[in-house]
């Protein structure tokens, strides 16, 4: 009897280096996921540091048996980020947070723990190391997010000089906290809230984020440069609130809050579990949060801009009347939902 053919098997990723190691410090997050799964692709062993390693064990399907390796390491405590870092080659640091739990978390998350991050990276000989911080980072920043933001990439750059620095403008993509919220607020609300409508932005898709931090950590010119990550378009806070609208399909006013009653919504959002909205969060509506006309950004990165039109829509589509269903005329009773309409972008991230 002739043998049985043996079923075909997953291709397996292109191996770098033998064993190469990347640590990726809040790789569970929004972000991190995305990049975790691009080092896997590029066939490199990928320890997601973080403080929750169970949460991190999602990401195991995105590579082979025992490429992605999660680890408990917050980036505040000296052991952990240590052994996280040992013998690998490339670091990437993602860890922030957008409202305090209590006083002083901004300094030691964003500052002291990127410089901590940045330090033992040197240390254990680290090749690359990219630290992703924000637009709006800035000693001179009304927020003391946009403060401790300036402190880290200072602190960064002081203990690793070859460091790549990453500033993201407002980061968006299926899993992202800000189109989601609104386009939840539109199906609760009567009117869509407008605070600082003046306010620009140049949303950046995290697709695109992930493929920069890729392309800072193989790229030997990208050393010690500061890249500013935008996106082809600039949208003010107003347009941004009527573009949700639009593609979540409802028909609603936009309501422009005053600053006094912005400030005091600010201060009962910082007594809500979760912090949905602070002082210091309005406080940073109150800046522009753009590109610099002449700053490198996505393109020195050899890498196109995504449009947010064809990715949001998408993924904002569950929160149409119906939850997202389209009936496509002469197509008989075939529905699709929103998750049908991905497009291919979005599918592969």
């Amino acid at each position: 009897m002739p043998p049985r053919p043996m079923a075909s098997r997953p291709m397996t990723p292109r191996p770098m280096t033998p064993r190469s190691v990347a640590t990726v410090f809040g790789g569970a997050g929004f972000i991190g996921r995305y990049v975790v799964q691009r080092l896997a692709r590029r066939g490199f062993i990928v320890r997601v540091a973080g403080r929750d390693p169970i949460a991190a064990g999602v990401l195991k399907p995105m590579g082979a048996v025992g490429q992605i390796v999660p680890l408990f390491a917050p980036i505040t405590d000296e052991a952990h980020v240590h052994r996280a870092l040992d013998g690998a080659r490339f670091a990437v640091n993602l860890v922030g947070i957008l409202a305090e739990s209590r006083a002083g978390d901004f300094d030691r998350v964003h500052a002291d723990g990127a410089g901590r991050v940045a330090r033992l990276a040197a240390a254990a000989g680290v090749e690359g190391l990219v630290h992703v911080s924000a637009l709006g980072a800035d000693p001179g920043s009304p927020s003391r997010y946009g403060r401790s933001k300036a402190a880290g990439e200072q602190l960064v750059l002081q203990a690793f000089p070859g460091a790549t620095i990453l500033r993201p403008s407002l980061v968006f993509g299926p899993e992202d906290g800000f189109f989601n919220r609104f386009a939840a607020l539109a199906r609760l609300l009567p009117v869509m809230p407008v605070i600082s409508g003046e306010t620009r932005f140049q949303p950046v898709y995290v697709g695109d984020v992930a493929d920069a931090v890729l392309a800072a950590l193989l790229r030997p010119e990208a050393r010690g440069m500061v890249y500013a990550l935008g996106g082809p378009e600039v949208r003010s806070f107003r347009e941004l609130m009527a573009a949700v609208l639009a593609w979540t399909g409802r028909r609603h006013k936009l309501m422009e809050i005053p600053m006094g009653l912005a400030r005091l919504q600010a201060r009962l959002g910082e007594m809500v579990p979760g912090r949905p909205f602070t002082r210091d969060q309005l406080a940073m509506l109150g800046r522009d949060n753009v590109v610099p006309p002449d700053a490198p950004g996505l393109a020195a990165l050899g890498i196109g801009a995504t449009p947010m039109d064809m990715v949001v829509p998408a993924y904002l589509a569950r929160f149409r009347p119906g939850g997202g269903r389209v009936v496509f005329p002469g197509a008989g009773n075939a529905e699709r939902t929103g998750s049908d309409l991905f497009p291919a972008v979005l599918r592969e991230g």
